[in-house]
């Protein structure tokens, strides 16, 4: 692959992935569509993309996602969604992040990985971020909202650990889809009221599913390989930031002095945390 295909697919990518954060956000807030309701319009649409995917693309690697993954998945949708029904962008996506990598480190440090004081000091740091962003004050997000988006990226982080050498990684994402979706209808059945199904709200739910959650995995999964380690950890980074100014410049949510002294708190500790270690287990390696 060309490093000009390399870089346009992985801003693509980033761009996707904080697409989530946009539309679920917009669509909670300016259409009547319920969290339930988004969430399984999102998986269905979001399944459907990757089968076709899956149908289309060749690979010599084998996958098909299992049950205990798809309940990750779909804790992580439900979680988001019900986040985004009064946390605003910017916060959602920080909090969502900060809590994928604090579950991704935390499960190596449950296996025996060792942290240097530079990736304690990050550590420290990213915790103090979050810790601030989440403190009593007139611009703290609301704190329920802010557990369950905390709670949403426990889950992906989960998803993403069962996820590591299971096969296509396309694939494994298509069958877990899949599988989500029984979920998704029986727990939107239990909650369904008809004024919930905002045709606006369910058009932004399936261009979360097909566009931002479906392509936007397939097409990382195809510049992953392509990647360094380090590089394809340290560029998920931006997706807070392209989150942050987009609501900002479309939904017009304000960038406070809280939020973007917390943001490089927790997205300069993930950073020290991951460079290092890559940097170890290269000289490992070596």
């Amino acid at each position: 692959m060309s490093q000009k295909r390399l870089i346009a697919l992985t801003a693509l990518a980033m761009i996707a992935f904080a697409g989530n954060s946009l539309l679920c956000r917009t669509a909670l807030k300016h259409t009547s569509i319920d969290a339930a309701s988004f969430t399984t319009s999102r998986l269905i649409s979001g399944a459907i993309i990757l089968w076709l995917v899956t149908r289309v693309k060749h690979s010599a690697q084998s996958g098909r996602g299992n049950w205990m993954s798809s309940c990750a998945l779909f804790a992580y949708a439900a979680g988001f969604s019900f986040a985004y029904m009064s946390l605003p962008t910017a916060t959602g996506a920080l909090l969502l992040f900060g809590a994928v990598q604090a579950t991704m480190i935390g499960y190596g440090l449950f296996m025996g990985e060792r942290l240097i004081k530079l990736q304690i000091a990050g550590l420290v740091l990213a915790i103090v971020g979050i810790v601030g962003l989440l403190l009593p004050g007139i611009t703290a997000p609301p704190l329920a909202a802010s557990g369950l988006m905390l709670g949403a990226g426990m889950a992906w982080g989960i998803y993403s650990i069962r996820g590591k050498g299971t096969g296509d990684p396309t694939r494994v994402t298509a069958g877990n889809f899949l599988r989500t979706v029984p979920l998704a209808v029986a727990w939107s059945g239990l909650t369904f009221h008809a004024s919930s199904l905002d045709s606006a709200g369910v058009w932004y739910a399936i261009l979360s599913g097909a566009l931002a959650s479906g392509l936007g995995y397939a097409i990382w999964y195809t510049v992953v390989p392509e990647m360094k380690a380090t590089s394809a950890s340290t560029v998920q980074l931006s997706v807070p930031v392209i989150a942050a100014l987009g609501g900002s410049a479309l939904l017009s949510e304000p960038i406070t002095l809280r939020l973007a002294l917390t943001s490089i708190a927790i997205l300069g500790g993930i950073t020290l945390v991951i460079r290092e270690r890559h940097n170890n287990d290269a000289q490992i390696s070596n």
